[in-house]
């Protein structure tokens, strides 16, 4: 007896020492109250990329290390982004808020409404180039409550350019930028990896390129174990280019598509998922995932003696939007069933691959009920116990209760605005493919805008019945002209949620090829000046009234990295007026007409660049 007790001691003197950090209620052996948590954002990885969401046909790809994460957790068959592009996407799931909110609904802003090209028929309103710096971040708020955060891989809210305002700006303790083994090649077809340790990527024991976004992340997440800690991993896959650095995965996949190595072509035009180059990127980001979840099952949680980090880990895996099904010539993947891709809001574009596990979440379950990256922020604050700032929105639903309850009663996701179980899901995409789209239940209605807000075709897609069984997730049977009152109702829901957000919508292009209406009564410009603080410009009536004007202003044109804000312009009779912002050094005038028609003065260009700017518009003298 005195032996063990004498052991027991030296055991208890031992561990005291070894984890003197650790709180009071962190000594015993008890699980720490704050949870790790990871969260995976790939780049473009499709609903029918990831082999455990395999329907109907299946597909080539292997992902086992995603798979068996899915058997560990909760696989979400309806899971969204909250955009179909990636900027607004990541804007969104950082701050917790809605792209339309946040006023970033694409890629790349912070320039005057602009046409696609000069001849386009619709002009993509103006939206912010970056994340604002006064969002309060998920890294932020967790911060707050004592976490060290890190970010490892592409960043993308920030401006074009310089990416600015940077990640540890908003509220990350650590931060690498970098494309990893992504890193574009100059020929895709040669110059693979070896196992050469001076190769940057050089292959590792399972023939997989060495990809510094991973380590990265894997050393935060080592030299910060003795605290709770949060780190957003975004990887560059399986984003374009499409390569591989391992030769051997690549005819791994020739092998298995039954077709000869090498190609008397490298362009891959063969309909399907059967690109061998994107085959073994997918592979590629499932290895990826493999080493940080196996560094987390690795390795003892110095807050938690005798356990392993991934016991007390949140593990989100998901994607920034649908699959790209082409680029250029190139055919990349299918979304089928699914109808489209990435840029385009409907199923193909924003249904994304979505996977969570963790502490007390049930393993081996999958789940119908619809959620949405926006969810993540408010979700991660109850995991954590950080405490949401005063006034502070956030539009997700938090998604703890229902994966501690039940992960496939919808009736546990409570909107945050009404206090029910949420129904409803709504996108906005005044870009490229000019779409709103919102989902009530199993019925969805996408609104293309053709001439006008006004102006629109609707269509409407029954996806599942009150079953949540599959009717046409295909999108292929448009509903509208049997279901008007339905459509018109939903149209109407959807511009009331809009409205409320304060979107904006795309112009019609008074320079577009395309002969539309009233076009001959577009305003144009006759004079304008400064005059002290103050812009001013006169236009003529040619029969169109002028119904809002807006001065699009910028304080750094002329360099790399310029944004431009609008302000709303004074209107009176044929002429209109504003202060000018201090320290301006750019600006555009933009007139809209009664005909949705935008004037833009001097005309800026369309959407290629936005070095253009600086030249086309007014210096301040």
């Amino acid at each position: 007896m005195y032996k063990i007790i004498l052991f027991s001691f030296l055991f208890y003197l031992n561990a005291n020492v070894a984890y003197s950090y650790q709180s009071p209620a962190e000594k015993g052996n008890d699980r720490p109250k704050k949870p790790n948590v990871l969260l995976i954002v790939t780049d473009d990885l499709g609903w029918q990329d990831v082999k455990c969401y395999d329907i109907d046909q299946p597909s080539p790809y292997e992902t086992p290390n995603i798979d068996k994460l899915a058997k560990d957790g909760v696989l979400f068959w309806q899971a969204y982004s909250p955009a179909p592009t990636c900027s607004p996407s990541r804007g969104a799931i950082l701050s917790g808020k809605h792209p339309v909110r946040i006023e970033r609904t694409n890629v790349r802003g912070g320039h005057p409404p602009l046409p696609f090209n000069h001849g386009s028929t619709l002009i993509s309103p103006w939206m912010r180039g970056a994340l604002d710096i006064s969002e309060i971040t998920i890294a932020e708020s967790l911060k707050l409550n004592g976490y060290k955060t890190g970010h490892s891989g592409k960043w993308h809210v920030g401006i074009a350019v310089t990416d600015d305002p940077r990640p540890k700006a908003q509220g990350f303790d650590f931060s690498k930028h970098g494309f990893g083994s992504h890193k574009r090649m100059k020929d895709r077809t040669k110059g693979f990896s070896t196992s050469d340790k001076s190769d940057p990527f050089y292959l590792d024991e399972e023939g997989f390129p060495f990809d510094d976004i991973t380590q990265d992340g894997i050393d935060f997440m080592d030299s910060n174990k003795k605290d709770p800690f949060f780190l957003f991993y975004a990887s560059r896959l399986v984003h374009t280019p499409i390569h591989t650095r391992s030769e051997a995965l690549l005819r791994k996949y020739y092998e298995k598509l039954g077709i000869a190595y090498p190609r008397k072509s490298d362009v891959w035009d063969e309909e399907g998922q059967r690109n061998a180059y994107y085959a073994a990127m997918i592979e590629t980001i499932d290895h990826y995932t493999g080493l940080l979840i196996k560094y987390l099952e690795q390795t003892e949680d110095p807050r938690w003696p005798g356990h392993m980090l991934i016991e007390n880990t949140y593990i989100i895996f998901t994607s920034d939007n649908g699959g790209m099904e082409r680029h250029t010539k190139e055919i990349i993947t299918d979304n089928y069933p699914l109808d489209k891709g990435k840029i385009n809001a409907k199923e193909g574009g924003v249904r994304v691959p979505l996977i969570i596990t963790g502490p007390n979440i049930s393993s081996n379950i999958q789940s119908d009920v619809v959620v949405n990256g926006i969810d993540f922020y408010p979700t991660i604050l109850s995991w954590t116990g950080a405490k949401k700032q005063k006034k502070q929105i956030l539009d997700g639903s938090d998604l703890s209760v229902l994966l501690d309850k039940d992960p496939t009663d919808k009736k546990l996701v409570i909107d945050p605005e009404t206090g029910k179980p949420r129904n409803t899901m709504m996108w906005h995409y005044p870009n490229s493919s000019m779409q709103s789209t919102l989902r009530i239940d199993g019925y969805k209605l996408v609104r293309n805008y053709t001439d006008t807000k006004e102006k629109t075709s609707l269509a409407l897609y029954q996806l599942y019945d009150k079953d949540s069984k599959r009717v046409d997730i295909e999108e292929s049977k448009n509903l509208a002209s049997k279901m008007p009152k339905k459509a018109k109702e939903m149209d109407r829901l959807l511009e009331k949620r809009l409205e409320k957000l304060n979107a904006r919508y795309p112009f019609l292009n008074p320079t577009s090829r395309a002969d539309l209406p009233n076009k001959t009564q577009v305003p144009t410009v006759v004079d304008h000046g400064v005059d002290g603080k103050k812009v001013w410009l006169k236009y003529k009536n040619n029969g169109a009234k002028v119904v809002k004007a807006e001065l699009i202003y910028t304080k750094n044109g002329g360099i790399p990295g310029e944004i431009w804000f609008p302000i709303t312009m004074k209107l009176t009779k044929d002429e209109v007026c504003v202060t000018l912002p201090k320290g301006t050094t750019h600006y555009v005038f933009n007139l809209v007409d009664e005909n949705n028609y935008l004037v833009g003065y001097p005309d800026a260009g369309y959407q290629k660049t936005t070095k253009i700017f600086a030249t086309k518009a007014i210096a301040v003298k």
